[in-house]
């Protein structure tokens, strides 16, 4: 019998996903707070508020170096505020090992004609000494990454591919949309002259905000590129930023009062604290799916905090045990790309507590049994014998008439 605990959950979905997430309550509080105009003190010092807790996240000891703006758009408008900013007429290299590398690359493209990429297939870690070859070889005035490779959940290293931006005199950006908040992003000493992220991984909070945080000089160098774009030109924020404590643009306010908000949550819990939580569910999670023998894609040490991406079983359809999970109520991603039809993505960020993740595993056990048992039945059916079988004797050969 079904506690009534259990009945709780399914009035909702348990969104097991790397984003969007499942939100905590003090952020539905905070949305609907009092209408404001944007271009009044009070959203500076909203905006002033989110700056300084991000460098907290960030746990950056020179605080007076950096700044970040927020910028209303997914973690993509980010993405695309930095690299249609930050290089002018330069040269700049992507590094891929998956779906937002490429998408990296694509961007850039767009904006630099002289954009650069070495890739890996997805799921594969970096070589470090063919990008040392090439950094040697080239001319790069930047090098772009992601951190967390989502399509596969590698986790990609930041200090080594920064030393070597530093060493070859390049500035090194990289891609936090989906580690920030749940991964050390050392901005200091992995040499990061700018990185992305948003609001609605791991920082817990509503989809629709992006950020940029970097380095003052950095920042100050942007003027000296000119504008490709209206809307995301990273300098036209800065400018904002500095001068006014606005957004040049205006901005989606009740999502700022839940940014706010989640970014109170996480270091009133204490950002060391906030890490090994989630690190401990991922962990709890790999431990439950490994007892269903299930297989991961990468070796532990390789992934990233909030996302494990599983193998399928063999003779189960993704999109049926989709389908069966999201029955009750429980979402998770389907592989992408390469991986199209043969993993299935288990996120553990956003407010998911341990009953949910002993709902999970039990839910996925219960589902893959009956997947696999109607597998089986669809291939080889079990027939009772209600009989012995009958073997009939073979006709004896009819003998040729021989004729003299």
């Amino acid at each position: 019998m079904r506690s009534k605990k259990i009945e709780l959950v399914l009035d909702k979905y348990l969104l097991f996903t790397p984003g969007p997430v499942n939100v905590a309550a003090s952020l539905r509080n905070a949305i609907c707070k009092e209408d404001i105009c944007h271009r009044e003190p009070d959203f500076d010092g909203l905006l002033a508020s989110i700056e300084q807790k991000l460098l907290s996240l960030f746990e950056i000891k020179k605080r007076d170096r950096y700044r970040a703006v927020v910028i209303t758009g997914s973690g993509t408008a980010a993405n695309e505020a930095i690299l249609s900013s930050v290089v002018g007429t330069g040269a700049i290299l992507i590094l891929s090992n998956g779906e937002f590398g490429e998408r990296l690359h694509k961007t850039s493209l767009i904006h630099n004609k002289h954009t650069y990429l070495l890739q890996q297939p997805w799921g594969m870690p970096f070589d470090p000494d063919q990008i040392a070859t090439y950094l040697a070889a080239h001319k790069i005035d930047a090098i772009a990454m992601v951190h967390h490779e989502t399509c596969s959940g590698m986790l990609n290293p930041l200090a080594a591919i920064g030393a070597m931006a530093k060493a070859h005199g390049a500035i090194f950006v990289v891609d936090g949309v989906s580690s920030v908040g749940a991964e050390v992003v050392d901005m200091e000493g992995c040499n990061i002259a700018f990185c992305s992220s948003s609001s609605s991984k791991a920082i817990g909070s509503y989809p629709g905000l992006s950020f940029v945080i970097g380095r003052k000089k950095q920042f100050k160098k942007l003027k000296l590129h000119a504008a490709k774009t209206t809307y995301l030109n990273l300098a036209t924020f800065y400018g904002f930023l500095k001068r006014h404590s606005q957004t040049p643009n205006t901005p989606a306010v009740p999502l700022f009062f839940a940014f706010d908000q989640a970014l109170t949550n996480i270091l009133s819990e204490g950002v060391a604290n906030r890490f090994a939580r989630i690190r401990a569910r991922a962990g709890q999670l790999r431990l439950g799916m490994r007892k269903l023998n299930l297989e991961f894609v990468l070796d532990e040490e390789d992934m990233c905090a909030i996302l494990t991406t599983v193998r399928v079983p063999p003779s189960i359809y993704i999109r049926e045990l989709r389908d069966k999970l999201r029955e009750k109520s429980i979402i998770i991603y389907e592989g992408k790309g390469c991986f199209a039809g043969k993993v299935f993505q288990v996120g553990n960020i956003g407010e998911l507590s341990d009953h949910d993740i002993q709902f999970f595993l039990s839910t996925l056990r219960s589902v893959l049994l009956e997947l696999q048992a109607k597998a089986v039945d669809g291939i080889a059916p079990i027939r009772p014998m209600t009989a012995k079988p009958t073997i009939q004797a073979l006709p004896k050969p009819k003998l040729a008439k021989i004729l003299s």
